[in-house]
């Protein structure tokens, strides 16, 4: 039995060491990655606008009647490319915007506030500064729904409508259950913070979408590999700024612009306040529509022809 106990001990201790090799050999090859495509990263997909004074990053794409302005969600490390499987679907007849928040894409990392209002301020000024004049129909991606529902209610006028794609809405989740979901979003963060300084993100493809070329692939990972989980994103993910826009949300009446709102299983099977608050927004709306669709959260990595078709319908 001891001998048994001995080899098994032994065959522990090199799998450990093999895994400590390779790990160390992932490290080193994630910075020669991280200084081989330095240009890469340096080169803008979209423009870049001064608020604040750091630069935020801006992507549009087509023209047309209405003009979509895209908001992901939180931690989407490249949204440009993210949302490109719905929005190349749509930019043959509208206007497509893409903000990159700070800390997000192409945007510079900052220190200070991070709460709702603050987003809301400077997504509104780097549009003012590109040149995109409201109305706006905005998609809006998870946290994003806040966002979304906060522009609604504060600057109505700006609003034409909201395509919710499986978005936070005010009272998705009760106090309780975030302030509960901070130790598991802390372990997720330590996880992904592993694989980012250890370069286990390079291990396969990031596009879950499935459509990107093998160049926008590429840049999806060194994006990810230089602003996954970076200081302004952890601040905008901190549970009082959750708590304290959802308070601000109930304050007022909710919007009443036409909505499009999808969720996903991932999400209802989670918290059935999920779909509770998506159901709220669409009886609110003057002309909404909710529809569950059978994929997970990043619905439009996964049902983008279906999403983009009724749009496309949705603001004829």
């Amino acid at each position: 039995m001891k001998k048994v106990l001995k080899i098994i001990g032994k065959v522990i201790l090199v799998l450990l060491l093999v895994l400590a090799v390779f790990l160390i050999i992932m490290t080193i090859y994630n910075q020669i990655m991280l200084r081989k495509n330095q240009e890469l990263y340096n080169t803008p997909l979209g423009q870049l606008v001064e608020v604040d004074g750091h630069n935020m990053s801006v992507y549009t794409e087509g023209e047309g009647e209405h003009t979509i302005v895209f908001l992901s969600g939180w931690g989407t490390s490249s949204p440009i490319l993210d949302f490109k499987a719905l929005y190349s679907r749509l930019s043959d007849e509208n206007r497509i915007v893409v903000v990159e928040r700070f800390g997000y894409g192409f945007s510079d990392v900052v220190e200070g506030d991070r709460d709702m209002d603050t987003i809301l301020r400077q997504d509104r000024e780097a549009l003012e500064n590109a040149g995109i004049e409201a109305p706006y129909v905005l998609c809006a991606h998870s946290m994003s729904g806040y966002e979304a529902t906060l522009w609604a209610q504060k600057y109505p006028d700006e609003v034409e409508a909201i395509v919710g794609l499986d978005m936070c809405t005010p009272n998705c989740e009760d106090e309780e259950t975030a302030q509960k979901e901070e130790k598991l979003l802390k372990l997720a963060i330590g996880i992904n913070k592993f694989e980012k300084v250890t370069g286990l993100l390079r291990i396969g493809s990031l596009d879950q979408s499935g459509t990107l070329t093998k160049e926008e692939d590429k840049l999806f990972t060194e994006i990810c590999c230089r602003k996954l989980l970076n200081e302004s994103v952890i601040t905008e993910g901190d549970v009082k700024n959750t708590i304290a826009v959802n308070r601000e949300l109930n304050a007022a009446p909710l919007p009443s612009v036409p909505m499009l709102l999808y969720i996903s299983p991932d999400s209802t099977e989670f918290d059935e306040n999920w779909e509770k608050g998506s159901q709220a927004m669409t009886d609110a709306s003057e002309n909404g529509i909710l529809t569950e669709l059978d994929c997970g959260h990043y619905v439009h990595d996964f049902e983008y022809e279906r999403i983009a078709k009724e749009m496309k319908e949705f603001l004829k």
